[in-house]
């Protein structure tokens, strides 16, 4: 292309400018070839003319169009040059704010000097499994780009981060270790990536400074390797570290600052750990307060100390070593501190009593006198012998400030190696990831050693860089088939060569290091005379020969030779080391003991070589080359390795936020090989373009008639049209290369091609305006003139209406007057006459009223004095009344007592008692000598338990003093137990008072009460004369703002309700989680216990393990929660939080214990129903003996009934209060007393039956003993006489016939049976008195145990701790005794019920009794013959039962849930039917009244559940199948419950069909659990399946194309724009659909489908959203409409199922209000203000990163200025939203399982016989 055509009229370029590097101008006219000048004119309106030099010819450069500025990546520059990637930095680093850019393989970031949100943890998310250019640039998307090449290509990875100090390159390395620590977890070992990241703290303390142009600039390079396994986790790290600073130590310039530990010690030192350093501020000590900036604004130095003991603590420094490395750096401290005076020009001396020199040796633990000495002296060796010479005064503080730097350097290096040791992994490192932070090319005024050093390794660094690019250039034109050429790139092996080489610098240098008066000008003239004239690269100054200058591949640099050969020999005074060697102190001989195996080592291998003579000093290496090897092993390392470029820029000296100066930036990207990237792309083919990509951008340019179905074909055409130089393109396989500047033009074709067609369109849409417009101004004047003419004859016969209508109106008016007045005069008359009338008899009512009042006043008046007298009267005859009878009680009392003195009256009272006496006596002395017997053994019992109770008692004696001795202990501390007392008065007195107040408060409501009351009844009476229209207003507004009031109210609570419940459920999932997580591990350690035993073999039984484990845990739940309880009880330092905690979970406790109970109670009353049932089969030899008491006991049992109907009464009536009396009130009492009597009477009525029955048994079986009858009869309780007593019994019969002996003889055994259960009684109550004496010795023991270890902590704390201490045991002792005072409240409740159970099981006894008594009058009526009745067979009328046998529960769980295939349950059976056939079988179990079945069948159910889910998790169907059962199953338990809230819809026959026996609401909860969990398998497995179509169906794909076309890419192609089979909305609606389609077939409830579907919509609008935010290239106009069109659809899909209304449209708000805010206009303050109030869902952040990042795409866009972002930010400064970014992609919305009955019939259901349930039958 002719340069006539590029530099054309209007066309722009840049111009060399001093200030600003670069100026925009515009050609004001054509250039023509042969011009010198180029008219052009500046942005401000200048007009210049530039000249063109008439050599070279060499225009100034064409600046990109604006479509092309502010791109993500500069390779996708038309024009590649150094004014193109300067402005393309600067749009977006001042205009958009966007700190990160791509240069082909290369990050360039800008340092923004400001907190930016762009580094949380769901950045973190978005970037994470991304591909580098599907997202804008960020450190993130590099980092990503490593970790996803090391697990793909199986390579090891390298991030190299350089830039100049204050640029950001420790944050951004920062940043890249962060991300790999978030996104691969840790394997093996745990904490490692906490471990990683604590090394960053630590590093930063101790290598770190402040200096001029850095506030944290890193004194040090450092590489970072972090390892990972085969799973990609990491397992461990390793640093290596470059050329500290060590003159930094003891020398600062102004402005800067000493490394950050010395200040975050000396911020500290007022810790009382520090106390024994003395150190103080940091500007008592010389080698910090040099640089006089002693505080870096907005850094706390001891907030920071600890952060870094914090780091230490983590990578397992304990807190000894961390005290010896503060107790170095002190002796640091105080040795720069050390005064060295000067005696003579070559002598001087150290105090040995210098305070700082003091310190300094006790803190290393060296003779103060040695180190004196040797601070001033040195030991110089010759060949025959060795003396000392004393040091000048310059000299001696040399050496003092070298041994500082020494000691500071094997410190920094210790750590290193510790941290390494940490972050150290037994497990074999599989590859690294390597973080290199190094410092980048640095040039000053003064420049030394250390900068020598820096910008040599930059030169082996940059040569590695262009060599590496160069690589890439020419695999990417050998992959795509382009013939290349040889690039020409700038090699820097020449100045390598000039440091590394033989006879080189650093060669030079070492050799004039081992010269005995080697110096810097002797140096310094060796290398003017070696390598001045030899090499182009180095030049001498030349104002000065102490200075060489070296030209690097960034600039020119000059350095000062002073200094160079002290710093490469880093010589230290030997007999200094030997002092420190002699050290007491652990630490610094380790540091000297590391030094020796260094030094022995380089020993060794000089001797190797052969070189036996030399000293330590000639075998020591210098500084230089050591970095020289360290550098090379960087450097093979990195070859090694695939690099990733990170280069940092700082954007302005004066550290101000988002702020560029150009010539800052420039000097940077020229010295970082930025600009080289650029010059290597720009040599060759720098754009390229997919054959997709080019087609569709540049369609527009190509008539239909020339498109082709091939379409390479058809770019192929386009091209050799467009451009007829072939050189300037070339086609490759895949892509298409153009040179620099053919972009430029074909978008100058496209522009001016949418223009003509623009124009073309607008010239036809406006004359069709024009001629709508005149067409329809005809059709109005038409209209206007028929309705006008219309109009006046309307008039005028409204005229003529009106003049005969006034006639009429006159007429009638005059007659109304006539009469209304006529009546007013009438209505006047009859007034004044009532009013008259009304007044006369009002007076006549009132007169006759008030003589009628008189009457009764006078009436009651007599009445009361009547009474009065009538009462004294009677008072006076009952007083005489008592007297007289008082008299005559006296007087038969005395006789009564005179008669009851003499013998007659004894003597009839006992007449026939002494017969009755002998014949007892005969019996009692025949019994006694058992009874003394029994009595004997009685007394030994009795004697042994008073032995017992005396030993436990002296125990207890011994416990009481020693814990008296513990509280006269305790009362050493008086002055805590006075305070505390002090307090607590001080409390109760301002409690009281507080009290007072609220009292006086009280009073005073109550008096305002009473006033507004009044005042309010006034206002009541006033206004009820208020019409009665505006009552009804007021009414109605007020119920409307109750309404409001409460829908507010309501809907607070509502969401109240659902954070609870997400919350609820979030935790849930993370408990589901851990119990998961420790079943496996569970299930490891039992495979590895299982692998160790040869003789066991482990079958596939996960669903037995499963069920074992999970019904163990559910049996012992209530044991699990005592046990937690009694834990709560012992603990002994409890926060108040957990005690809060622990009383809400007692609460729980109490309400699951007394429904607990409530199940005990009906499991018991059905087992007592079954013995009652038992008993009725006793034979009819039982019934006919009770039929002979019956009459006797039938009034008993009358007043028995009477008595409990009333007991019966009183606990209805109790059941009817809100709540239970309570314990000790007087309702409470009188139940426990009623209790207790019917209980009583209930046991002596039970043994008179029991007795009469024994007696009359007997009697039968002694006279009938021959006949058949008595072998029928059985007895129990061993009342009737075994078969081998029967001939013992018939011989006691032949001593007395009449049966008294054998009855006295059973008498007598049942006497002795008695005792016999009285002794066991004692002795069951001695062994319960002695475990409760043992458990309170125990508890007393351990109570003084922990009193004494409370008081021994108490001592150790301070004063205020001790006070909080002393409350919190309090606060835990009075909890633990509330605890046991609850304890003993339930089991007097269990007494309360065990009684209540036993009344109601006699009471069904009396009235089973007296059933059995009215069957047996019944019983002779069935004697009567009855004629036969032929009876038909009736079919079988199921009851919705299954029958199992106990040992099918394993086959039923394996074929119904474990081997069932969802697909075919689906499709052929009915919905749920698992369900029905699980609760089906859970009725047979409760109508057989087994519990223990009942427990393990729904405790298997759900552990197989989990099981299947478990191992299918990631089966959707298998996961929506079990969520729709387990939810079926749910509402089955809750339907058939029979509580009144769900059978309100059931049919009869359902209600029939509830269970019986148990009350399952437990379970409710267990299965909701369980659903919750199914539910959000469910959802993640959704959220698989979507996920990678969500951005390429919603973003990327585009439905128009051509004219809307995407803009060029660069180098970073995105992944999945462009795909042969592109994914649109409609893959995703597909996928929504079978989502549908599964969960309906399932038969999952609607609710449930429509919260499916919501949550679907939120994780699709917030992953679009996410990424529109992270994406420059989506922001744009036509990407908001393709976004519209998109949700569109989704809506469309909504409304055909008939879910609009769950919610799903709502959460697409966000990215609906996007879109439009990428369509809406956004020019003036109207469009801010529109935009304000349209994004509502949208938060601030959302709606400035949009506006920030909006990109036209075509010409006639317009980006949005900063001016109108500003106003946006000013406008919404007082939205309260949420400060991130990103929505939460990963928020689950809380789920809620309504209840849905069941109309399906259970009786109805058959069990196919796919399902192999045979065992199962109906009932």
């Amino acid at each position: 292309m002719a340069a006539s055509e590029l530099y054309s009229k209007n066309a722009r370029v840049w111009l060399p400018d001093a200030a600003e590097v670069w100026k925009s101008a515009e050609l004001l006219k054509d250039y023509t070839p042969g011009d010198l000048t180029l008219s052009l004119q500046l942005e401000d309106g200048t007009k210049v003319q530039h000249k063109i030099d008439p050599q070279t010819k060499n225009l100034p450069p064409l600046r990109n169009p604006d479509i092309l500025v502010g791109e993500n990546d500069l390779t996708a520059l038309s024009y590649l040059h150094e004014p193109a990637v300067l402005h393309n930095l600067k749009v977006r680093f001042t205009d958009s704010r966007l700190i990160y850019t791509y240069c082909g393989i290369v990050l360039v970031a800008i340092n923004p000097y400001e907190s930016l949100p762009i580094y949380e943890a769901d950045i973190i998310n978005a970037y994470s499994g991304q591909n580098m250019g599907d997202m804008d640039p960020h450190i993130f998307a590099v980092a990503e780009e490593a970790y996803m090449q090391m697990a793909r290509d199986e390579k090891n990875q390298s991030i190299i981060v350089s830039g100049e100090s204050g640029a950001g390159k420790t944050v951004s390395a920062k940043y890249a270790m962060r991300y790999f620590a978030t996104v691969s977890s840790s394997s093996g070992e745990a904490n490692v990536e906490d471990r990683v990241l604590a090394s960053n703290p630590i590093m930063e303390a101790f290598g770190n400074a402040k200096t001029t142009r850095n506030d944290n600039s890193s004194r040090f390079g450092k590489y970072i390797e972090i390892g990972f396994d085969k799973k990609l986790c990491i397992i461990g790290a390793n640093m290596r570290t470059y050329l500290l600073e060590k003159s930094r130590v003891v020398f600062q310039a102004h402005g800067e600052r000493n490394y950050h530990i010395f200040y975050q010690l000396c911020a500290s030192s007022h810790l009382p750990e520090f106390k024994a350093f003395k150190l103080g501020c940091a500007d008592d000590f010389c080698c910090t307060n040099q640089g006089e900036s002693l505080v870096i604004d907005g850094v706390n130095d001891a907030k920071d100390l600890c952060s870094t003991r914090r780091a230490f603590t983590i990578l397992g420094v304990d807190e000894s070593n961390q005290m010896d490395i503060y107790q170095i750096l002190s002796a640091v401290l105080h040795l720069s501190n050390v005064d060295v005076k000067e005696e003579s020009a070559d002598r001087c001396s150290v105090l040995p009593d210098d305070a700082h020199l003091v310190v300094f040796c006790e803190l290393v633990g060296v003779p103060c006198g040695e180190m004196a000495h040797w601070l001033c002296h040195r030991k110089l060796k010759t060949a025959s012998e060795t003396f000392v010479k004393s040091v000048s005064k310059i000299n001696a503080i040399h050496g003092r400030d070298a041994l500082a730097k020494h000691i500071y350097a094997k410190l920094f290096s210790w750590i290193v190696s510790s941290i390494n040791s940490a972050l150290k992994s037994s497990e074999k490192q599989h590859s690294f990831i390597g973080v290199l932070d190094i410092y980048g090319f640095e040039t000053f005024d003064i420049n030394s050693f250390e900068q020598f050093c820096i910008n040599y390794a930059n030169e082996k660094l940059q040569q590695q860089f262009n060599l590496h690019v160069f690589k890439l250039e020419q695999e990417e034109y050998m992959k795509e088939e382009i013939p290349w050429t040889l690039i020409d790139f700038y090699d820097n092996q020449p100045c390598i060569n000039l440091i590394e080489a033989r006879m080189g610098i650093l060669d030079l240098l070492d050799e004039e290091c081992k010269m005995p008066k080697g110096s810097d000008d002797t140096w310094a003239q060796k290398l003017y005379n070696t390598l001045l004239k030899q090499n182009a690269h180095f030049d001498k100054p030349r104002l000065s020969n102490r200075a060489f200058i070296i030209l690097h591949f960034a600039d020119k640099v000059e350095y000062q030779c002073v200094g160079f050969l002290e710093k490469n020999k880093d010589t230290v005074n030997e007999e200094q080391i030997n002092v420190l060697k002699k050290s007491k102190f652990n630490l610094l001989l380790k540091l000297c003991e590391e030094e020796d195996k260094a030094t022995a080592s380089t020993s060794r291998l000089s001797s190797i070589i052969g070189k036996v003579g030399q000293t330590l000093r000639e075998t020591k290496k210098t500084v230089g080359m050591q970095f020289r090897q360290s550098l090379q092993l960087l450097m093979d390392t990195l070859n090694a390795t695939t690099p990733h470029y990170v280069r940092c820029i700082k954007p302005n000296d004066l550290k101000a936020p988002f702020t560029l100066d150009p010539v800052r930036a420039v000097q940077q990207l020229r010295a970082c090989g930025v600009l080289e990237t650029i010059r290597i792309s720009a040599a060759g083919f720098p754009s390229r373009w997919t054959y997709q990509e080019f087609f569709n951008r540049y369609r527009v340019l190509i008539r239909h008639k020339e498109m082709l179905p091939d379409r390479k074909q058809t770019c192929r055409n386009l091209l050799e049209k467009l451009i007829k130089n072939q050189e300037k393109y070339q086609f490759g396989k895949n892509k298409i290369f153009f040179r620099a500047g053919q972009v430029a033009y074909l978008e100058k074709l496209r522009s001016d091609k949418l223009r003509s067609a623009c124009v073309r369109i607008q010239k036809t849409i406006r004359c069709w305006l024009a001629r709508r417009k005149y067409l329809r101004k005809r059709e109005c004047a038409i209209i206007i003139q028929k309705h006008v003419r219309g109009h006046q004859a309307r008039r005028y016969a409204m005229f003529v209406r009106q003049t005969r209508a006034a006639v009429v109106i006159q007429r009638n008016v005059r007659m109304w007057a006539r009469r209304r007045s006529f009546l007013q005069q009438r209505s006047a008359a009859i007034t004044i006459q009532c009013s008259w009338r009304t007044h006369m008899a009002r007076k006549q009512y009132y007169k006759l009223l008030y003589e009628h009042k008189a009457v009764i006043i006078q009436k009651w008046g007599r009445r009361w004095l009547a009474k009065h007298r009538y009462k004294r009267a009677l008072s006076d005859i009952v007083l005489l009344q008592s007297c007289v009878r008082r008299m005559r009680a006296r007087r038969e009392l005395k006789k009564l007592k005179v008669e009851a003195r003499s013998v007659e009256h004894f003597k009839k009272l006992n007449v026939g008692m002494e017969n009755k006496i002998m014949q007892l006596q005969l019996k009692i002395n025949k019994q006694s000598k058992d009874n003394q017997e029994l009595s004997e053994r009685l007394s030994v019992q009795e004697r042994t338990h008073t032995t017992e109770t005396d030993r436990q008692s002296r125990e207890i004696e011994n416990l009481r003093r020693s814990e008296q001795e513990a509280r006269t202990k305790a009362e050493t501390v008086p002055s805590l137990l006075e305070r505390l007392s002090f307090l607590q008065h001080e409390l109760e007195n301002t409690r009281r008072e507080k009290e007072d107040l609220e009292e006086q408060i009280q009073i005073d409501k109550e008096q305002t009460q009473w006033v507004i009351e009044e005042l309010n009844i006034k206002n009541n009476f006033l206004s009820s004369n208020v019409d009665e229209l505006n009552l009804k207003v007021s009414e109605q507004a007020q119920q409307l703002a109750d309404i409001k009031s409460s829908s507010e109210s309501s809907g607070q609570l509502e969401k109240e309700l659902t954070e609870e419940r997400s919350r609820y459920q979030s935790l849930l999932s993370e408990h589901l989680q851990l119990e998961e997580r420790l079943k496996d591990l569970k299930e490891e350690m039992s495979l590895n216990i299982d692998s160790n035993k040869s003789s066991h073999k482990r079958t596939d039984s996960n669903y037995s393990s499963n069920y074992s484990e999970f019904s163990q845990s559910l049996i012992s739940a209530e044991g699990e929660d005592s046990s937690i309880q009694t834990e709560d009880e012992s603990m002994s330092k409890v926060d108040l939080p957990i005690l809060l905690k622990l009383q809400r979970r007692v609460k729980e406790l109490e309400e699951e214990n007394r429904s607990l109970w409530q199940q005990l109670d009906k499991r018991e009353e059905a087992q007592q129903e079954k013995e009652v049932e038992e008993q009725k089969t006793v034979g009819t030899t039982e019934l006919d003996l009770e039929k002979i008491k019956r009459h006797e006991l039938e009034s008993e049992n009358k007043k028995l009934k009477q008595d409990l109907n009333e007991l019966r009464k009183s606990l209805t009536s109790e059941t009817r209060e809100l709540a239970p009396p309570a314990p000790g009130s007087a309702p409470y009492n009188l139940l426990l007393e009623q209790l207790n009597s019917s209980n009583e009477e209930l046991e002596m009525r039970k043994e008179e039956v029991l007795l009469l029955r024994s007696h009359m048994v007997r009697q039968e079986a002694l006279k009938h003993r021959d006949s058949v009858f008595r072998e029928g009869v059985k007895l129990e309780l061993n009342e009737i006489p075994s078969l081998q007593d029967h001939e013992r019994s018939s011989n006691i019969h032949t001593l007395n016939e009449d049966g008294e002996l054998w009855l006295a003889y059973e008498g007598l055994k049942e006497t002795n049976r008695l005792l016999e259960c009285q002794m066991q009684e004692q002795e069951r109550l001695h062994n319960e008195s002695n475990g409760k004496l043992v458990e309170e010795m125990n508890k007393l023991r351990a109570e003084k145990e922990q009193q004494q270890k409370l008081l021994d902590q108490s001592l150790l704390l301070p004063e205020d701790a001790r006070v909080d201490a002393a409350l919190k045991h309090e606060i835990t002792r009075l909890t633990s005794e509330n605890l046991e005072r609850m304890e003993q409240q339930e089991h007097q409740d269990k007494i309360v019920r065990k009684l209540k159970k036993q009344l109601k099981l006699y009471m069904k006894k009396v009235e089973e009794y007296e059933a059995s008594s009215q069957q047996m009058n019944t019983s002779s009526v069935m004697s009567t013959p009855i004629r036969p009745v032929n009876i038909p067979r009736k079919e079988k009328e199921f009851q919705g039962m299954l029958e199992f046998k106990e040992g099918d529960t394993t086959r039923l769980f394996k074929n119904l849930i474990i081997d069932l295939k969802p697909r075919g349950a689906a499709v052929n059976f009915t919905p749920g039917l698992p369900a029905y056939i699980l609760f089906m079988c859970l009725r047979y179990v409760d109508n057989v009244n087994d519990d223990k079945r009942v427990i393990s069948l729904l405790n298997s159910t759900i552990s197989s559940i989990k099981g299947v889910i478990k191992r299918k998790g990631n089966d959707l169907e298998v996961v929506s199948f079990w969520l729709a059962n387990t939810c079926r199953l749910m509402h089955c338990l809750k339907q058939y419950s029979g509580l009144e809230v769900f059978v309100t819809q059931n049919t009869a026959k359902q209600n029939e069909q509830c269970l019986v026996n148990f009350e399952l609401s437990e379970y409710h909860q267990v299965l909701g659990d369980l659903a919750i969990q199914i539910y959000r398998q469910l959802i993640k497995c959704m959220e698989n399946i979507i996920l990678p179509i969500i951005v390429a169906g919603m973003l990327e794909h585009e439905t128009i194309q051509g004219v809307l076309g995407s803009k060029p890419t660069g180098l970073r192609k995105r992944s999945s724009s462009f795909h042969e089979e592109a994914v649109t909305v409609e893959v995703l609606l597909q996928r929504l659909t079978f989502f549908h389609t599964t969960m309906s077939q399932h038969g999952m409830d609607s609710d449930l489908i429509k919260q499916v579907v919501k949550q679907q919509y939120y994780i699709i609008c917030a992953v679009t959203l996410n990424h529109l935010l992270l994406r420059k290239d989506m922001c744009s106009w036509s990407k908001g409409l393709q976004i519209r069109y998109n949700v569109w659809q989704l809506e469309e899909w909504l409304t055909e199922r008939e879910l609009s209304n769950c919610g799903a449209k709502e959460t697409l708000e966000p990215l609906i209000e996007a879109a439009q805010l990428l369509q809406i206009k956004k020019k003036t303050d109207a469009d801010a203000q529109a935009i304000c109030s349209m994004c509502t869902a949208l938060t601030t952040a959302q709606i400035i990163k949009i506006l920030t990042l909006y990109t036209p795409v075509i010409e006639f866009e317009e980006r949005v200025s900063t001016t109108f972002i500003a106003t946006i930010k000013s406008l919404l400064k007082d939205k309260n939203t949420s400060s991130t970014l990103t929505m939460d992609a990963k928020k689950i919305f809380s789920v809620v399982f309504p209840f849905t009955p069941s109309s399906v019939a259970l009786e109805t259901l058959q069990i196919p016989a796919s399902l192999n349930l045979g065992f199962l039958t109906r009932i």
